[in-house]
């Protein structure tokens, strides 16, 4: 079977060399007896090196060529070759609820939403390692005060240990991507809960990080007249939040605020304008 040709529309840049396959492949082994779900395999060339490991390995990919190719090369993973969208797979029945590490080298046009997905299922995965644009990669590993901190390092650290392992260089790439490549590898922390509401948190940290270089007086203005319009539907009173934006920390710019912080601020918007609970059932 004649090799599969990258497509543009699917973010596709294959990896060619074997060295730094395999090195991606065994950043795994930090969770040795769970299960690995990749990620866009492609031609499999993370996959061979995968497959060695004395563990249960399924692939998923939405590519129809790919799929054939590896069902032509890699037999053994003919019962687990999952031809699908994995941002619509519900991943609770992938290893039948189990938790597995989830792997690969990520398309650069979804990897945040691969990521954002992850946080859905955060109790199931453990482990997330893979490829991804050396600037995402920037972001999610971000300190507060740094440019690049942003979105996604809030999101993510609130529930995960972030590794910069190592850069990929254009040129071991089909075809060679116009930007860098890093490996990054994410662990679980120990937090179960927030400490507040997290709707409440995604939806604030979203928010804020929408108009970064203006201060949170100014930015966190949109998310309060949102939670005022709810307020009113539910029949509940104005409220003037004057005195509530003379808070110190409104003084601070989004980037500035550390996990702790931003949790900090969810509860007080939440004691500022508190809203009725939702139906039961809802999230």
């Amino acid at each position: 079977m004649r090799l599969v040709k990258p497509k543009k529309f699917l973010g596709q840049h294959f990896l060619t060399d074997l060295s730094i396959a395999k090195d991606i492949a065994d950043t795994v082994d930090a969770f040795p007896d769970i299960p690995v779900l990749e990620v866009g395999p492609g031609m499999g060339v993370m996959t061979q090196f995968l497959v060695t490991k004395p563990r249960q390995v399924k692939v998923v990919e939405i590519d129809f060529e790919s799929v054939a190719y590896l069902r032509q090369h890699f037999p053994q993973l003919e019962e687990n070759i999952i031809e699908d969208d994995f941002l619509k797979m519900h991943l609770e029945r992938t290893f039948e609820g189990s938790p597995f590490v989830l792997t690969g080298n990520y398309p650069y046009n979804i990897s945040s939403q691969i990521f954002f997905k992850m946080l859905e299922y955060k109790n199931l995965v453990p482990c997330c390692t893979g490829m991804i644009q050396k600037e995402v990669a920037e972001r999610i590993t971000a300190a507060p005060g740094s440019k690049t901190y942003g979105i996604l390092s809030v999101l993510i650290q609130a529930w995960y240990n972030v590794e910069y392992l190592f850069t990929v260089h254009e040129h071991v790439f089909n075809p060679p991507p116009k930007v860098k490549s890093a490996v990054i590898r994410m662990t679980r922390n120990d937090t179960q809960e927030l400490g507040c509401d997290e709707r409440l948190f995604k939806r604030l940290v979203k928010t804020t990080f929408n108009q970064r270089r203006k201060t949170l007086r100014n930015n966190i203005r949109p998310l309060l007249g949102e939670l005022d319009a709810e307020r009113a539907k539910a029949g509940l009173p104005a409220l003037d939040h004057t005195t509530f934006l003379q808070d110190e920390i409104f003084n601070k710019r989004p980037e500035q605020l550390s996990v702790a912080e931003f949790i900090e601020l969810t509860n007080k918007v939440q004691k500022e304008s508190p809203l009725p609970a939702p139906p039961l059932g809802e999230c």
